[in-house]
C-alpha cells in the first residue's frame, strides 16, 4: 500500500492527538518531528521512531517527506505554512489556520501559488456523528426549513493556563475563548447555516480582567441569506468544561445536541440519533474523536490526487466569522457580508 512520509511541527499538547492517528493510519508513515525544546523532541522521536528537528527548516529539506502536520501557536501557522507550502509540501494545519485575517490571505494566497500541494485545515467536529447528521438533516429537507440555530459553549480555564508565553495576548493567540475553544463552534453554525448575510458580536473579559489580553466571553447573533438565524454564545468563565449544546429548529422538529449525544424532538416525543462514544484518545475527552477521521480523510484524498474538502478557503469560512465577530464587538456594528466582501 502507498504511504505518504510525515513530519510533525509543534509538540505541545495536540500533537498528541495526531501522533496517535498517525500512528494508527496505514497511509502514513511518520519520518520527523520537530520542536524547539531538543529533549522533547527526542523524547518524541524516540517513541515513535522517527528522527527529530529543532529547525524545521532543515526538516523541509527532505524528499521523503510529503505532508507536514502544524500543531504550533496560532501566530506561526501561517509563516510555517508557505515555507511548507513553497517546499512542495502538503500542510495540515491545526485551527484557526491564523491569528488575524492578513495572516490567514497570506497563507491563502501561498496555497495558489503552490497548486501541485494541497492546504488543509483542522475542524475534526464537522466528521462527529451528531455533526453528520444535523447536516443529512439540513441537507435533506426532511424536517422541513431551517428556521433557527444556537450554539453553547461554556467550559473553565484559568490563569494557570495562560502561563504558555503565546496565550492570552492578541499578537500571538489572535484572541480567547472564540478563536480557540469556540471556533469550532462557530465553525459548525456556519457550515449547517449556510451563505451569511450578517453578523454582529461582542466580547468581554470577565473572569480574567488583568490576567489576559484577550476575551474569555464572546456572544453573536449571525443572519443567513436563507433566512435562518443563529445565536452564539462562548466562556471560558464556567465552573467546569459542560458538554457544547448545538440546537437547530426546523419547521417539523428538534435537533438537540448535547456532547457527543444527537435527540430529535417531534411531535412532543424524543427520540436519541447519535450516543456519546468512548473517548480512545489518552487526551481531553472534549477534543472530540474525529481528529482521526479527519486526517485519514486527508490522507486518502491526497494519495486518490483528489482536492480536499476543508481547504484553505472552507477552513477560512469559520475563522472569517470569529475575525467578524471581533471586529463587530470593537465598532459596535453589524457586520454586513456582501459577496467576497465585508462591509459595515
Amino acid at each position: 500500500m502507498t504511504t505518504l512520509g510525515t513530519a510533525i511541527i509543534g509538540l505541545g499538547a495536540i500533537s498528541g492527538v495526531h501522533l496517535k492517528a498517525i500512528a494508527d493510519l496505514e497511509l502514513t508513515d511518520l519520518k520527523a518531528v520537530v520542536d524547539i525544546d531538543e529533549n522533547r523532541a527526542r523524547q518524541v522521536a524516540e517513541e515513535y521512531g522517527c528522527d527529530y528537528y529543532t529547525d524545521y527548516k532543515e526538516m523541509l529539506k527532505r524528499d521523503d517527506i510529503q505532508v507536514v502536520h502544524l500543531c504550533t501557536a496560532h501566530y506561526l501557522h501561517s509563516p510555517m505554512a508557505i515555507d511548507v507550502l513553497r517546499a512542495g509540501k502538503h500542510v495540515l494545519t491545526e485551527k484557526p489556520m491564523a491569528e488575524n485575517i492578513a495572516s490567514a490571505q497570506k497563507m491563502l494566497q501561498a496555497a495558489v501559488e503552490n497548486p501541485n500541494v494541497q492546504l488543509g485545515v483542522i475542524f475534526q467536529n464537522r466528521y462527529n456523528a451528531p455533526s453528520q447528521r444535523m447536516k443529512q438533516y439540513v441537507e435533506s429537507g426532511e424536517l422541513g426549513k431551517l428556521i433557527c440555530m444556537k450554539g453553547i459553549v461554556t467550559w473553565n480555564r484559568t490563569a494557570a493556563y495562560y502561563e504558555t508565553e503565546w496565550k492570552g495576548k492578541w499578537a500571538t493567540e489572535g484572541g480567547g475563548v472564540l478563536i480557540n475553544q469556540s471556533i469550532h463552534t462557530v465553525d459548525l453554525l456556519q457550515w449547517l447555516g449556510g451563505e451569511i448575510s450578517s453578523v454582529k458580536g461582542s466580547i468581554s473579559t470577565d473572569s480574567l480582567e488583568g490576567v489576559i489580553e484577550v476575551e474569555d466571553s464572546a456572544h453573536a447573533y449571525i443572519e443567513f441569506k436563507n433566512g435562518a438565524t443563529a445565536i452564539f454564545y462562548a466562556t471560558n468563565a464556567y465552573g467546569r468544561n459542560s458538554p457544547v449544546e448545538v440546537e437547530l429548529v426546523f419547521e417539523q422538529g428538534t435537533l438537540l445536541q448535547r456532547g457527543d449525544s444527537l435527540y430529535l424532538d417531534q411531535d412532543g416525543k424524543l427520540t436519541t440519533l447519535e450516543e456519546p462514544v468512548v473517548n480512545t484518545l489518552g487526551e481531553k475527552s472534549y477534543w472530540g474523536m474525529s481528529h482521526e477521521l479527519q486526517i485519514r480523510d486527508y490522507y486518502e484524498h491526497l494519495l486518490a490526487g483528489k482536492p480536499f474538502w476543508i481547504d484553505g478557503p472552507e477552513g477560512f469560512n469559520g475563522f472569517r466569522v470569529v475575525m467578524d465577530i471581533y471586529e463587530s464587538s470593537r465598532t459596535g456594528q453589524k457586520i454586513v457580508y456582501n459577496g467576497a466582501e465585508v462591509a459595515l
